[in-house]
């Protein structure tokens, strides 16, 4: 596991290191016989990664794994959001990788258990949860074999499947995840009373529905409004109702919640724009509920394809971004001048538009690029 870089020398050198460049630093002989650079560079990642994901880890003895575990753990963000959803008794996290979802959704539970089949990763997830003063029951088998052996009864089963195929390509639908949660969701099910599957944020919702009778809530999850990770959960009933949650972290934060399948039937009006555009969170872009959204805040589309919706006066409770603009001619766009240009259903992208007209990205007025129905149009901020 590499304890040896817990040495008070060695983490000094890490820490005034954390700023220097990593490749340069690799070149280098290491100034320590008994750990390489290699395994310091690999310290000096995990902290600067921490620092953006997880800084509760930015802790003296902390040890970090490699950049492929660092990459795929949840950020603390988003495992904070899910841990206030969950409680009980029994917790057990079946892929616990780096153990940060497992960390805080354990929060509410008396007993924890984490299984992992990588022995190094959870010697370093073990010693790290020493550190911080968390219990758990760590073992190291493979899901599948403990799953065969297990006689114990748990409140709520997470997994967050591996994401990639034998060739190391990236994958999202349930049957080609690892584990197939398709296979073992009866097992899963005979054992708990709730399955909290995290998966891909690119899988379809119609899909998850539709071969997972036991679905009872989704929840779509952003940070700072990029969609990160789609949550689904189960419960040993057939369910009629599937509760999906749009969620915005860290960027004026709000959920929108909706029944599934409810947006067949909704219908938007269109207008040309008045004096509010209305852009939705990417989590409910994802969702594609864009006539309930309509329906909901009694908004106006643009079109049906630019998702992007006007009224006349302001909406607070609005769960996304709401610009004051006016329509003006292309004429009336100055060389030079800066903004943040939004381009939709519109012919040119941000790039072209910016060398189009001699603009220069930034500032705080926007341009949006899109189309009414009557045709192509240009709003700029007021």
């Amino acid at each position: 596991m590499g304890k040896k870089l817990l040495n008070k020398d060695i983490q000094a050198y890490i820490n005034a290191n954390l700023k220097t460049d990593l490749h340069s630093l690799l070149l280098k002989k290491t100034p320590f016989s008994e750990v390489s650079m290699q395994e310091i560079v690999q310290q000096i990642k995990g902290k600067q990664v921490a620092e953006k994901k997880f800084s509760f880890l930015l802790k003296d003895g902390i040890i970090f794994p490699p950049q492929l575990n660092l990459e795929q753990a949840s950020s603390e963000k988003t495992a904070l959001y899910k841990s206030e959803i969950l409680r009980g008794e029994k917790f057990i996290d079946l892929t616990s990788g780096f153990g940060i979802d497992a960390y805080h959704l354990s929060q509410n539970f008396k007993e924890v258990t984490l299984v992992e089949q990588n022995t190094e990763l959870l010697k370093i997830v073990e010693h790290n949860w020493n550190l911080l003063g968390r219990e758990a029951r760590f073992i190291n088998r493979k899901l599948e074999d403990f799953l065969e052996e297990n006689q114990d009864l748990f409140d709520v089963i997470y997994l967050d499947p591996a994401r990639r195929d034998q060739n190391k390509n990236k994958v999202f639908l349930l049957e080609d995840l690892s584990p197939n949660i398709l296979e073992i969701q009866e097992k899963l099910l005979s054992i708990s009373s709730q399955v909290v599957v995290k998966l891909s944020p690119l899988i379809d919702l119609k899909y998850l529905v539709s071969v997972l009778p036991n679905i009872f809530r989704i929840d779509i999850i952003a940070l700072k409004n990029d969609v990160k990770e789609i949550v689904i959960f189960l419960s040993k009933e057939v369910q009629n109702d599937v509760i999906c949650h749009c969620v915005n972290l860290e960027s004026g934060e709000s959920v929108f919640t909706y029944e599934f399948g409810k947006e067949e039937n909704a219908q938007s009006e269109y207008a040309e724009p008045e004096k509010f555009i209305y852009i939705p969170n990417n989590s409910i872009l994802k969702a594609g509920v864009f006539n309930l959204i309509s329906e909901k805040f009694g908004l106006k589309k643009l079109h049906p394809n630019s998702h992007f919706y006007t009224y006349s006066e302001k909406k607070d409770d609005f769960p996304g971004r709401v610009f004051e603009m006016k329509t003006i001619d292309s004429k009336e766009i100055k060389k030079k001048e800066q903004f943040n240009i939004i381009a939709k259903n519109y012919p040119l992208k941000p790039e072209e538009i910016k060398k189009k007209y001699g603009v220069k990205d930034g500032g705080k007025d926007y341009l949006i690029f899109t189309q009414s129905k009557k045709g192509k149009i240009i709003l700029k901020s007021v």
